[in-house]
């Protein structure tokens, strides 16, 4: 027999923890195999997306709509973020020059950051790490199945 799933209450603690560390939410439900089938998947796709494509494929400045959906694999998102600032866009990896803007203005831009298709295909891996990570937040809020 089928629980009704509207008859499980909410687990909003569940759902931030797996935030905070994706697949932590499904272990504090105690589905600790499904908790780290999710830990696997989504910072396994998230470090493919930056070994691809780089730090400066999460970027919040240059991409702020694609950095939306990064947001959702939790702080790694961020913590990725602020280390393309400190490497990349600081000029401490590679040489920083000014590039002509669209609008006439000059902008600086690292001569170690990725162009192309593989940069591309980064910031796809990791945004679809953070929206895989979304459904997962959504699940453990739903909390523990207990029909198996």
């Amino acid at each position: 027999m089928h629980e009704d799933p509207d008859e499980r209450p909410l687990q909003p603690v569940a759902a931030a923890l797996g935030w905070v560390l994706p697949g932590l939410g499904h272990m504090r439900n105690g589905e600790i195999r499904r908790g780290g089938l999710v830990m696997l998947g989504v910072l396994g796709m998230f470090l493919a997306g930056v070994l691809v494509g780089g730090v400066d494929c999460v970027d919040r400045k240059e991409d702020f709509l694609w950095f939306l959906a990064q947001c959702g694999a939790g702080p790694v998102a961020f913590a990725t973020d602020a280390l393309n600032a400190f490497l990349v866009k600081s000029g401490r990896v590679g040489e920083l020059l000014n590039t002509m803007q669209p609008d006439g203005s000059t902008a600086p831009i690292s001569t170690f950051k990725g162009v192309g298709g593989v940069g591309d295909v980064g910031t796809l891996f990791t945004a679809m790490a953070g929206l895989m990570n979304v459904t997962a937040v959504l699940d453990a809020l739903r909390g523990q199945r207990r029909d198996g």
